[in-house]
């Protein structure tokens, strides 16, 4: 009887410190996606207003596009224990042999590398903070699309913050173009009305080919690292072919690396291997934890934007964002079971389930797999 106490309080030991560890690692999580979430904007916001040469934002979207393809190429070749070849083989199957599996990626690629333009567009004509409370109207986008995509079913709770959402979003356009923000209106190499129209589009953009992406992968079993390379390779010939036809005479003449400095290099990092490391993260974060995260990164942002921008903060725009960092909390809380939920809760979670075995592989990728695991493979 001793015995079996003590071997029950030694497995109740590792256990306990197994769930130490995951708490940690959760809030390291949410300060990762927080950082990320805030310093991609306030950075690309800095660099666009800094006086002297500015960098062309085409090449800057094909730097970010070749260092997160080779990043792709460099963890799938740890995953075959460095073996070049069988990684090459391996590739060539994946992407050249299954043509037809990766020709399907090019209409997600060209949505995200134009929504990686528009960014530099939109964050470029608004202040970080207005930027990154309009850019939450990506949530209310991407369920839309899944409604209309996947056919998923959306809570009461979700709805109501979806129209929150708007309304606080809303609120800050009314309140930023009554005023036309001094920092703005003042430049003459800045224009609100694009900058709005460029994050509308952008945030259309990115729930499409959200939705668009992940119906994709639930219909396959390649790795989502593969996945990458292959979304790689079309946004870099995409990419090529929109900095040729909007800035190619200047790069011709000035260089592709024209007015790079270490801050501009730090933001391209930063969109590269950003979404690569957030993509890792998930895994720990479920979606609460990424609503609070992307809350705290609007209030993050818009702090900062006061201290680095001299943004003005008034009641109009602390009301409306306010509700959107509202609406994004409670459209991160899960759906409640209701009595006759037998069926609806399987089909709604499956996506939480699908996107946490995701995080499982993505971790997993980045070890190398036992032999028995690639023969399955």
């Amino acid at each position: 009887m001793a015995g079996g106490g003590d071997d029950q309080a030694e497995e109740k030991t590792p256990s306990r410190r197994q769930s130490e560890v995951n708490k940690k690692l959760k809030y390291i999580s949410l300060a990762v996606l927080v950082v990320q979430n805030a310093s991609l904007i306030l950075s690309i916001r800095y660099v666009r207003t800094l006086p002297g040469d500015r960098f062309y934002t085409t090449s800057a979207v094909v730097m970010a596009e070749i260092l997160k393809v080779l990043t792709c190429l460099l963890i799938i070749l740890l995953q075959k224990r460095c073996n070049v070849k069988g990684t090459v083989l391996f590739l060539v199957d994946s992407i050249v042999v299954q043509y037809k599996d990766t020709l399907k990626l090019a209409v997600p690629s060209l949505i995200y590398t134009l929504q990686n333009n528009l960014q530099y567009v939109a964050i470029s004509n608004l202040p970080a903070a207005t930027f990154q409370v309009t850019y939450q109207l990506k949530i209310l986008t991407t369920a839309l699309f899944s409604v209309l995509m996947l056919r998923k079913s959306l809570s009461r709770v979700q709805w109501v913050s979806l129209l929150l959402l708007f309304a606080g979003v809303a609120i800050v356009q009314v309140q930023q173009e009554g005023k036309k923000e001094a920092s703005v209106s003042d430049s003459s190499n800045q224009n609100y009305s694009v900058g709005l129209i460029a994050v509308v589009i952008s945030c259309l953009s990115s729930g499409f080919a959200g939705v668009y992406f992940e119906k994709i992968l639930k219909g396959s079993s390649a790795s989502v690292w593969v996945r990458n390379v292959q979304l790689g390779i079309f946004g870099m010939a995409l990419g090529m072919l929109g900095l040729w036809w909007k800035d190619g005479q200047a790069i011709a003449e000035q260089g592709f690396l024209f007015g790079y400095t270490p801050m501009v290099w730090g933001v391209i990092f930063n969109q590269a291997f950003g979404g690569l490391l957030v993509a890792v993260v998930v895994k720990y974060a479920d979606n609460i934890l990424k609503g609070f995260a992307t809350s705290f990164s609007i209030i993050v942002s818009t702090v900062m934007s006061v201290y680095l921008f001299g943004f003005h903060v008034d009641l109009v725009f602390t009301a409306g964002a306010g509700l959107v960092i509202g609406a994004v909390y409670m459209y991160s809380l899960p759906k409640p079971a209701g009595p006759g939920a037998s069926s609806s809760p399987s089909s709604s979670s499956s996506p939480r389930r699908g996107s946490q075995s995701n995080g499982g592989s993505q971790m997993e990728a980045f070890l190398p797999k036992s032999p028995e695991k690639e023969k399955g493979s």
